[in-house]
């Protein structure tokens, strides 16, 4: 059992890395006030990030790079606790890493090294808005919703085949085009924890880390619910055509 999970934790360890010192990085770079195309590029950074070592480590440990994804992988029954457990520290660990690799790059924690956070009197049109923590932990949620859906239906479930790490991708971009000027568009525990921990900043640290394990579970009881009404559906369609088959 060791041999067989230790590439897997490896695989989850670096995807992490690279998922924060790329898009949290990016996220500290391009910094605040650059509107649309600041977080278009941040939105990318993390996409093509989680979509290259999907493509690199899918086959070895499917490419989770989120606890969140993790537990929903593990609610729908697709993973053993200790694996998953295995998983969530490695990808913890990596993510901690990487916020520090990045700290020392970027000459310190000064940038913020892309934490997420609430928007405060962000500017739309004509007016200004201020996300609460119940209103970041409902769009947290969400976000992590959408892309637990897309992992168990075109990874775990095998119905996207080779092209799964791009659909995944997709949707880790899409989801920060949207939510990245409201909550900073985390919805990985990984994501947040590794900047905070390297910054010393845990504003709203329950929020990033509960509110992504929530929309995970929605996720995987919406993803065996929608599994079991297609079998309810294809059962009576199999049993027609077998009473409809002349006896041999």
């Amino acid at each position: 059992m060791p041999n067989r999970i230790a590439p897997k934790l490896l695989a989850e360890f670096i995807g992490t890395f690279a998922l924060i010192f790329i898009g949290a990085g990016a996220a500290a770079v391009v910094g605040d006030g650059v509107g649309l195309p600041g977080i278009a590029a941040i939105a990318f950074a993390h996409g093509l990030t989680i979509m290259v070592f999907a493509f690199a480590y899918g086959s070895v440990s499917g490419g989770h790079m989120n606890p969140a994804v993790t537990v929903g992988v593990l609610a729908a029954g697709a993973m053993e606790v200790g694996e998953a457990i295995g998983y969530i520290v490695s990808q913890l660990v990596g993510g901690v890493a990487g916020a520090f690799f990045l700290a020392v790059v970027l000459g310190g924690a000064k940038t913020g090294l892309g934490v997420p956070a609430l928007a405060h009197n962000l500017a739309l049109g004509a007016t200004s808005l201020t996300i609460t923590p119940a209103a970041g932990f409902l769009i947290e949620a969400v976000l992590a919703f959408f892309l637990v859906t897309v992992v168990l239906s075109t990874a775990v479930a095998g119905r996207a085949g080779n092209l799964a790490p791009l659909a995944i991708g997709m949707t880790l971009t899409l989801n920060i085009i949207m939510g990245g000027a409201l909550t900073g568009a985390a919805f990985n525990p990984a994501r947040a924890l590794g900047p905070m921990v390297a910054t010393g900043n845990f504003t709203d640290a329950w929020l990033y880390v509960t509110a992504p394990i929530v929309g995970a579970v929605v996720a995987a009881v919406v993803h065996a619910g929608l599994a079991r009404l297609a079998q309810e559906r294809t059962a009576p369609a199999e049993r027609g055509s077998a009473a409809g088959t002349p006896a041999e």
